[in-house]
């Protein structure tokens, strides 16, 4: 499609959103009966509405999104490939919301006859949506109507009127604030990922034109921050600058979690085993492994042999108990049948570890990716002591069925493409070259 530079661009993309808020959801409901039916008039019928109504209802979402969406014929309505777009999304926003009732009435406590349409009449657009996601994650009113700047009555009886539809107690008043009942946790689980699909609406849009445009949130850990990340971050702006990214750094059961909810678009970093991620869906790029690192001029830099025995005697500063290095580094030395080394500082924050190893003797086992910077620079050194044992693959892990953003899968696609023609990776990649599922 041609771009449209006279139309407002505001009107499908909002960088925190992507116009998610505005859509009406009644709205998109005509619009994909139009699109089944194929004319105003059978689509009034499969609603129970008047024609007038549908037929503003498609142009009020047309008008929203600075676009046409069908072709207008004679003999009834043709989606074009705009509508095509959209339609995507409203068939996948409708399977979410269907989602959710089967989960409102197997744990929710919604009876088994709730009809999706009946159960969510009152949630008109995105913004009621995301005020009912917002409040079961901040669980404080007062804060929720500062963010979206309206009032506590107005939340208030946003909450009344989706609990009267559903016929549950979505939220229970404690002493601390609002807690979500098992209605709200469910609800607003699948709130947000309706909110990820209309958010994406206006992406898919403006790249249908030639245009990246829209948010894309990454969640990163810790071997995918000091290098790859930044660079292919770089270089997919320089050539679209119109996109916006957000990182989130954070534990990865935490990450998966906003993967789930749509929170989060992709992660990038150390895959996990298969049934620690069944609904997701991982794609190995390289192999990684953990070495021994120390600052320059180390007593043990220059050393002919490092055996297991000087190892025990160096004083050590690791990644806190639980975590994937952690794990990997005690189950090499258990299976060598060495004592784990005892360390005298732990932490999670590589600024801090980073400082210690280049004020001290401590040593450290952790990916040479995450200290890149100081190894290539030569105030760090990678000792000889091999750690085969610790390799992992390092990838992107997506939601199994997600359906990413323009902007998100050109990222994905950046982020491979730095991979395969990077030196550093390049022997690594070769030894996954054929397992990587990585299929935008």
């Amino acid at each position: 499609m041609a771009a449209h530079p006279d139309r407002p661009q505001h009107k499908v993309m909002d960088r925190e959103h992507g116009g998610a808020l505005g859509i009406n959801l009644r709205h998109l409901r005509a619009f994909s009966a139009v699109a089944a039916a194929g004319s105003i008039a059978a689509a009034a019928e499969a609603l129970y509405r008047v024609p007038s109504a549908v037929t503003r209802a498609v142009s009020e979402l047309e008008a929203a999104l600075g676009r046409p969406l069908f072709d207008r014929r004679a003999r009834g309505m043709a989606l074009n490939a705009y509508g095509a777009l959209v339609l995507a999304r409203a068939r996948r926003v409708e399977q979410e919301f269907e989602q959710a009732r089967a989960q409102l009435v197997a744990r929710g406590g919604i009876g088994a006859g709730a009809e999706v349409q009946s159960l969510f009449a009152s949630i008109l657009n995105g913004r009621r949506l995301a005020v009912v996601a917002s409040l079961a994650e901040k669980r404080h009113m007062a804060a929720v109507a500062h963010e979206f700047g309206i009032t506590q009555p107005a939340i208030s009886s946003t909450v009344k009127d989706l609990e009267r539809g559903l016929g549950a107690t979505l939220f229970e008043r404690r002493a601390k604030g609002l807690v979500p009942a098992p209605a709200g946790e469910i609800a607003a689980f699948y709130f947000k990922r309706v909110l990820s699909e209309l958010r994406h609406i206006g992406s898919d849009i403006a790249a249908s034109e030639g245009t990246l445009q829209g948010s894309v949130m990454v969640g990163a850990l810790p071997l995918g921050r000091t290098q790859i990340l930044p660079l292919a971050i770089a270089s997919l702006l320089a050539r679209h600058p119109l996109l916006h990214v957000a990182t989130v750094e954070s534990p990865y059961d935490a990450l998966a979690a906003s993967l789930r909810s749509g929170d989060v678009d992709f992660i990038l970093g150390a895959l996990r085993p298969a049934d620690e991620a069944r609904d997701l869906q991982q794609a190995a790029l390289f192999e990684d492994r953990l070495a021994v690192i120390a600052r320059a001029g180390h007593p043990l830099a220059a050393a002919a042999r490092i055996g297991f025995d000087t190892l025990q005697q160096a004083r050590w500063v690791l990644s806190r108990p639980g975590s994937p290095s952690r794990d990997l580094l005690e189950r090499f030395f258990s299976t060598a049948r060495q004592p784990t080394p005892v360390p005298s500082v732990e932490t999670g924050d590589l600024a801090v570890l980073r400082g210690l190893l280049l004020a001290s003797d401590m040593v450290t086992a952790i990916s040479p990716h995450q200290l890149r910077h100081e190894i290539r620079d030569g105030s760090l050194v990678v000792l000889d002591f091999p750690l085969d044992a610790t390799r992992r693959e390092i990838g992107l892990t997506q939601r199994t069925g997600a359906f990413p953003s323009p902007g998100a899968r050109a990222l994905m696609q950046e982020i491979e493409a730095l991979v395969a023609g990077s030196k550093d990776f390049r022997k690594a990649g070769r030894r996954v070259q054929g397992r990587s599922a990585s299929k935008y």
